[in-house]
This record gives C-alpha cells, sequence and structure tokens, in this order.
C-alpha cells in the first residue's frame, strides 16, 4: 500500500517532536520529507546560551543525529530553504546556499517554521557585528567576534539578553546590558526582584544602562559597528551589538501561501489551519485561540494532538496551556506566575532578605493565592503554581505559606535550592529511590523537558510529590534556561484529553452506565483505555449509579479481582476482617489451623489490628476463605480497610467513652464500601488518643460530652494532622457524619485521591457547608451511602453475585512438549 506524503518545513525542537510522536503510534503511514533551514540536524535552542558560554558544544545539544532521520527513513534536506508552496498542486519548492532546487509534493503539510528575531529598525542595524541570538550560526558569529574584539553591548534585559550578556562575559569580553525598561526582566519579576537581579550581576562585570533608548549604531570606516548612541546623545563603545528585544511568529511563507495569519498562523484545536485543512502549523509560528506559545511544554502539547490528528486516532484536541516561568539566569533562579505584581484588591505577603539574595512575594486576593515572584530559592515554585490553579482556599495555612510546602509536614522537600550542590549519588526521590544522576542521566540520554516526561521514565516524583520542586530545578539545570508550563487541564491519561472531573461529569449528567459506554460517549482515543483510566471510569459508574452500572472485574487492578494481596514472590496475603479489631477464641483457632493446613509461613499482626496471614498460594485463597469463616477483610482494597480502636471505657481506667462499641457499628455499617482511595478509620476513647485518630481518614476522639469528629488525616508517606470537623453527642451521630463524610468524598473525590488530597482541593469549608451546615443534604448522603451498600456482597462467600472469576484459582497444568517416538504413538 502506497504511504501518504507527509511533509514539514523546519526542523526545529516542536516540529520535530511531533514527528518522534507520531513514529511512536503511527510508523509506517507517512512518507516523511523534512525541510530545514539550518545545516544541522534537530537541536536544543534552549541550551544556546551554555554553547555560548562554552560550558556545551553544538554536539553536546543535538536531540536527533543524522542517524536517526536515516533510521526512520525521514528524508532530511538540511540547509534548504523553502520559497514557494503551490497549494493547488501540492508542491513545496526549496532552494539551498549554493542555488540548487528541489521539490516535493505532499499529501499533508506541516509549518514549523518557529520564529523569527526582532530587529530594531534603527540606522546602523545592517551593520557589521549587529547580530540577532536565535540559531546556532549566531551563536557560532558571537564566539568568533568575542575571539577577536573587547566591546560588546547587548540591547534587551530580558532572559535572552542577560543569557548573551553572561555568556559574552565568560568569553572575556567587556558587556554593557542596554534595557529600555525601569528594571530587568520586568515582564517576569517586579521591580525588587529585579533590582537584586541586577545587582547580582554587576557584582559579576556586568555593565547596566537603564531606561536607555538607543536611537542609532555607528559604524567605522570598514562598515563595522564601533558604537551604540542613545537618544539624549551619549554613546558607549561597541564591537558587537546583540538585539535581544523579542521574537515574532515566522509567517512570511504562509503569508505567501494565503494562509490566515493573526499574531501567527491560525489554527485549530486539531492544530490544522483554518484556511486549508490538509495543512497544519505547530509549535512557535502557530496561533491558538489568539495565543502564540514560546515555551517548550505547550509546544510538546501540541505537537502530541498533531501526531494523534495525523495518526487518524482523530479526536485529540488541544485546549490551550497556562503557563508558569521557572527561570535560571546565569546561575540565579527565578519563579513568577499568575498576578505578581498585585493591586489595590490584593494583599501582599513579603519575605526579603537582600543579604542572602532571597526574596519571595505573594500575591493574595479573597482568601486565594494569585501570583507568586520568587527569586533566589524557588523550590516551591510549584507547589504555589498548584495552588494558584487549584484556586482553593489557603486561609488554613495562610501563617506558613510564605515558608513553603516543606513547613506543611513534607519530610521530602528539600526546603531551598539545592540542585546545583548536590552531588550526583544523592537521593532525590525518595519513594522510588532515585538519585539526582539517574534524573540527569534520562534528561540527556532521552531528551526530556517536561516534569511529566521525567516521571514516566525515571518514577521522581511520580509517588508522594513532595521532591517535585527539587526535580523542576534539576530539569531546569540540566534541560535549559527556559523550562516551563503545566498543562492547564491535566488528563486523566494518554487515552483522553478528558480531565478527572469532565468524567465524572459526563457519567452523572449524561447517565452512562459502563465503561465501553462511557469510552464511546467521551471519545476515547483507545478503544480499551489502560491500566490508568479502567479502574477509575469504572469506580466512577458504580459510585455514581449504585445498583445501576455493572461493575466490570476486568477494569480493577489484580488485588481487587483476586480479593488478596499478591506479594513480591507470587503468593498473597489473606486478612480476615475483625470488627473493630476484636476478636474470639474460636476465630483464633479456625485461623490456627488454617495455617497448619495450608502451611501458611508467616502470621503478622498489623498496624490496624488485623492478623495477616502471609504468603498464601494462589490455588490456596478460596480454600482458605472457606475455612477461616470470616468476611472479607478488604486489606487489598480502595475500600475501607480497618477501624482501629483502644479498649475505651469498658475496660481502661482512663476511657470516657466505649470507642471499641463505636468502631465494631462504623465498620458494620461500611464495611464493603469502595471508595476512590484506600479509607482507615478509627475510634479512641479518651483523649490520649491511643487508636491515633489524629492521623486517619476520619478519626473519632470520646470526650467527656461525647465525641470529637476529625477528617483527612493521613499516616502515609507524608503524614498529615487531620482536620477538627465537629463535635457531636451521640454514637448515631457519629455514624450519619462519618457516613455523610465518605459520601461526599466517593462522590467528589478522583480516583487515587486520598480524603487528605480531596480536602486540599476541593476546601475544608466546602465539605463543612455540605455536612455541617446543610442538615437535609447531610441526612441524603447518609442514606445514599446505605442505599449503595445494602446487599453487597462478600467476594469471599458470594463469588458468583461480586462477579468474581473463580476460574483465576485454577492453576495451570504445564504442556510438555511431546518427543517424536510419542507423537508416533499417539498417531498411530
Amino acid at each position: 500500500m502506497k504511504k501518504s506524503r507527509l511533509v514539514m518545513i523546519g526542523n526545529g525542537m516542536a516540529g520535530v517532536r511531533t514527528l518522534e510522536e507520531l513514529l511512536t503510534i503511527a510508523p509506517d503511514l507517512y512518507d516523511v520529507t523534512v525541510f530545514g533551514a539550518e545545516a544541522h540536524p534537530n537541536y536544543n535552542r534552549i541550551l544556546l546560551s551554555p554553547v555560548l558560554a562554552g560550558e556545551q558544544t553544538l554536539k553536546d545539544i543535538v536531540l536527533n543525529d543524522w542517524s536517526w532521520y536515516e533510521d526512520n527513513g525521514i528524508t532530511l534536506h538540511a540547509g534548504y530553504t523553502v520559497t514557494n508552496v503551490d497549494r493547488t498542486r501540492r508542491i513545496v519548492h526549496a532552494v539551498n546556499a549554493k542555488g540548487e532546487e528541489i521539490s516535493t509534493g505532499y499529501d499533508r503539510l506541516i509549518m514549523a517554521t518557529g520564529s523569527n528575531p526582532f530587529m530594531l529598525p534603527i540606522p546602523g542595524k545592517d551593520l557589521q557585528g549587529v547580530l540577532a541570538y536565535r540559531d546556532i550560526s549566531d551563536t557560532l558569529a558571537m564566539i568568533d567576534a568575542a575571539a577577536t574584539y573587547k566591546h560588546a553591548v547587548v540591547i534587551g534585559g530580558g532572559l535572552l539578553g542577560l543569557e548573551a550578556a553572561n555568556g559574552l562575559m565568560k568569553r572575556g569580553m567587556s558587556v554593557s546590558v542596554v534595557h529600555v525598561g525601569d528594571w530587568l526582566m520586568e515582564r517576569q519579576l517586579d521591580d525588587v526582584a529585579g533590582d537584586m537581579l541586577q545587582k547580582s550581576l554587576a557584582e559579576r562585570g556586568m555593565q547596566f544602562l537603564m531606561k536607555a533608548q538607543t536611537q542609532e549604531l555607528l559604524g567605522d570606516d570598514a562598515g563595522r559597528v564601533r558604537a551604540v548612541r542613545f537618544k539624549d546623545g551619549a554613546e558607549v563603545p561597541a564591537e558587537l551589538v546583540v538585539m535581544a528585544v523579542g521574537i515574532r511568529p515566522n509567517t512570511a511563507l504562509a503569508e505567501q501561501m494565503h494562509l490566515h495569519v493573526n499574531r501567527g498562523i491560525v489554527v485549530s484545536d486539531t492544530m490544522q489551519t483554518v484556511t486549508d485543512p490538509r495543512i497544519y502549523a505547530v509549535g512557535e509560528c502557530a496561533a491558538h485561540r489568539g495565543v502564540a506559545y514560546g515555551l517548550v511544554a505547550p509546544l510538546f502539547e501540541q505537537g502530541k494532538v498533531l501526531a494523534n490528528h495525523l495518526a487518524e486516532f482523530g479526536i485529540g484536541r488541544y485546549l490551550g496551556s497556562l503557563t508558569s516561568t521557572k527561570l535560571k539566569v546565569t546561575g540565579i533562579d527565578l519563579f513568577s506566575a499568575g498576578d505578581f505584581q498585585g493591586g489595590d484588591d490584593t494583599e501582599e505577603i513579603v519575605m526579603s532578605d537582600p543579604f542572602g539574595g532571597i526574596y519571595k512575594k505573594l500575591v493574595v486576593k479573597d482568601d486565594k493565592l494569585v501570583g507568586a515572584c520568587l527569586y533566589g530559592d524557588t523550590v516551591d515554585g510549584s507547589w504555589y503554581f498548584k495552588l494558584l490553579r487549584e484556586g482553593r482556599s489557603i486561609a488554613d495555612i495562610r501563617d506558613k505559606l510564605m515558608f513553603g510546602e516543606s513547613n506543611l509536614g513534607d519530610t521530602g522537600h528539600q526546603g531551598q535550592s539545592k540542585a546545583a550542590a548536590m552531588a550526583d549519588s544523592d537521593e532525590v526521590c525518595g519513594c522510588n529511590g532515585v538519585t539526582k544522576g539517574t534524573i540527569c542521566k534520562a534528561i540527556k540520554e532521552k531528551g526530556l523537558f517536561t516534569l511529566d516526561e521525567v516521571k514516566k521514565h525515571t518514577k521522581a516524583s511520580a509517588s508522594c510529590g513532595s521532591c517535585t520542586g527539587l526535580v523542576e530545578q534539576i530539569l531546569m539545570f540540566t534541560a535549559g534556561g527556559d523550562y516551563s508550563a503545566t498543562p492547564k487541564l491535566k488528563a486523566m491519561c494518554a487515552c483522553t484529553e478528558h480531565g478527572h472531573q469532565a468524567v465524572r461529569d459526563a457519567i452523572r449528567d449524561h447517565h452512562l452506565l459502563s465503561t465501553s459506554e462511557t469510552f464511546a460517549f467521551l471519545n476515547w482515543r483507545s478503544p480499551n483505555g489502560c491500566a490508568t483510566c479502567r479502574p477509575a471510569v469504572n469506580y466512577y459508574l458504580i459510585s455514581t449509579w449504585p445498583k445501576e452500572a455493572k461493575d466490570d472485574p476486568q477494569s480493577r487492578f489484580i488485588n481487587e479481582r483476586s480479593h488478596a494481596n499478591i506479594q513480591k514472590d507470587g503468593t498473597y496475603s489473606v486478612i480476615p476482617r475483625m470488627w473493630g479489631g476484636e476478636t474470639t477464641a474460636s476465630e483464633l483457632r479456625r485461623i490456627a489451623d488454617v495455617v497448619d493446613k495450608y502451611q501458611i509461613p508467616t502470621v503478622k499482626v498489623t498496624g490496624g489490628q488485623r492478623i495477616d496471614l502471609l504468603g498464601v498460594k494462589k490455588e490456596d485463597l478460596q480454600g482458605v476463605w472457606n475455612d477461616i469463616g470470616m468476611p472479607c477483610g478488604h486489606a487489598y482494597a480502595k475500600a475501607l480497610r480497618t477501624v482501629k480502636t483502644c479498649v475505651g471505657s469498658e475496660w481502661c481506667r482512663m476511657g470516657t467513652q466505649d470507642s471499641t462499641q463505636l468502631g465494631k457499628d462504623l465498620e458494620r455499617a461500611m464495611w464493603r464500601m469502595y471508595a476512590p482511595h484506600k479509607v482507615k478509620f478509627a475510634v479512641s476513647g479518651c483523649p490520649r488518643n491511643c487508636a491515633e485518630s489524629g492521623i486517619k481518614d476520619v478519626g473519632i476522639i470520646g470526650v467527656d460530652s461525647g465525641w470529637e469528629m476529625y477528617v483527612a488525616g493521613n499516616g502515609g508517606i507524608k503524614t498529615e494532622v487531620a482536620h477538627f470537623f465537629a463535635k457531636l453527642k451521640t454514637a448515631e451521630e457519629v455514624m450519619e457524619y462519618t457516613g455523610a463524610f465518605m459520601q461526599l468524598y466517593r462522590l467528589e473525590g478522583w480516583y487515587l485521591e486520598r480524603t487528605v488530597h480531596y480536602v486540599n482541593r476541593v476546601g475544608l469549608d466546602h465539605v463543612k457547608r455540605r455536612i455541617l451546615e446543610d442538615e437535609a443534604g447531610r441526612k441524603a448522603l447518609w442514606a445514599e451511602l446505605q442505599f449503595a451498600l445494602a446487599g453487597e456482597p462478600d467476594p469471599w462467600f458470594e463469588t458468583e453475585k461480586a462477579s468474581v472469576d473463580t476460574r483465576q484459582f485454577i492453576p495451570l497444568v504445564p504442556v510438555l512438549s511431546l518427543n517424536n517416538e510419542t507423537r508416533a504413538k499417539e498417531f498411530s
């Protein structure tokens, strides 16, 4: 079958990332031809500054060498500039520096022409020694000039200008930065941070001319620039002038082709130009919903969507990106996001330590973080950005907000910018045992640019997330200076562009009752989903439409399919349910008999007051369950695990309430309750809190006048103290309030989101309004939960009703190969 012809104009980062994505999902669909105006393979433009500073070479920053194009069957015309595109005949014409012309036909065309540097339209701009700073040829020209000349002027005090100035200083030149603004990087920093940055760079030898308006460039008799003259008549010597005053989308060819251009080549959500559906645009040259992005992560998101469309999956959509700025300027860390300038209707929380080189400014409006500007210590940038995007109330953490996430019990947090000082052997992600060296190696070898990519390839920051700030710093150091970006909407997985809330809403609003129905309705990219989305969608279905939606056991993880907890050697652990941690002599005898009968190697008392039988063979599971004769412990499930109790007033001299009985009642009422994540309760009989109720999803503490209720605690990887929620008088009230809180969590929590993260996301005030202030709503929630749990089967004893596939417990019989003699006898 003849392949379609795909031609790409441009060989930059966004375009080639599109091809990489396409080769992954549809490697044989197209004959691909690429035209690149530069005579080099694809390289990392972000790392031009280290090349200029002499820290890296062009070879070091190449992302895809010549062999990559050859190995993937891509025809690369490097050094050829496209001069014309005949849209009627679908032919691309190009020419190289020698005047050699080539033409190629296309079925689909990608415009990835990037952007051009803006040159001030002033006299003398065409003199020798006047350069832009955009590509490797500009960089090499600057390096050559630095070997001959001494005085350089950089026009533009933004990121690129400061990086150029720093590189030229390291090449031995005397450098003056000319900036028209009141302070450096005014789009990313406020005046205080900008002044601190200028002072720090001045101490390193960089000179500044602020509020200076360049009037013309003066040349010598040989036609080379010799000085810069300003509007006030002042002059500074300059043998090299670098203009770094901004970029413009490169749309000249698109305009020649009569494509619609407005601040870039106008594209739809599928990255198709609105003029010609056979032609796409991606990267800095594209304008999506009026925005032309210049940061790498949004451009890669565009590339993924475009590859999906080219692969004829058909339903990927780019919905835009919300970006923050996290930069590294010549060894100084900067971060800004949102409305960091503030205004009359905002409040500011500021910490300034000029001697230590640290400045932090947080802008708050209506108890929500709306902006942040950090200088010198950016480790909490991602956390602030997360708070900003979520729009959650910060009222409960206002006094700790300035001091960062590390002051909220985050044990894995470094607390300050240490990425540069860390050794390669230092551990960054304690959850997954990932070192700095492993992360750096993956970034360099696999060309990673975003946090999500680092998570995917190394697992760093993929568990509790407490090391996210540190990983981002390492990424920033290693991948380049303009690392940034977090998508506005995080998709549930690669199978869909929809987030968890959108899927929940669709299931509820459109009465969807099965995974297949949900996938079809929401245009899932993969017809059968994946291990990430299938369990989530299955949970949303059965929690939203109990008694109606059909549970799909194949959409559950292995533990929930086997109803036991698989161990590292392939055996299982079994934990019988003991209500409130209480047991009897009869139950203990049965457990002991089972241990002997099935030769179970280990019996362990768990932290949740249960007995764990470890090392059970899968084929013995059903026999163990039947012989024990106790209900399912659900110790493997996203469900209620245990209700831990102390002995309470029945036996303890200090106990004020009967905690054991209340614990048993709570556990019996909710023991088959599936939830977004595992759930643990605890009931203590007095404020001495022997059951550790302060770090449970729901913790109940007995006091003289009744019970205190706490919610959203967590004793796992990241210990979180529960919030005080309500003071209750009776055990019946505890049941109602606990059940209502659980049902609200079941309906609003995202899959694999613990109660602590759910409450942080929606705000404790929201939960209080729904449970404490709305009596009718609370009772309705409690009634909904009881309805959902009524008649729910025990998967250990009601296997058919619980849709347990018992064939999984039958061991496979190995098939032995037959020798020829045996075969001969069988067929004789």
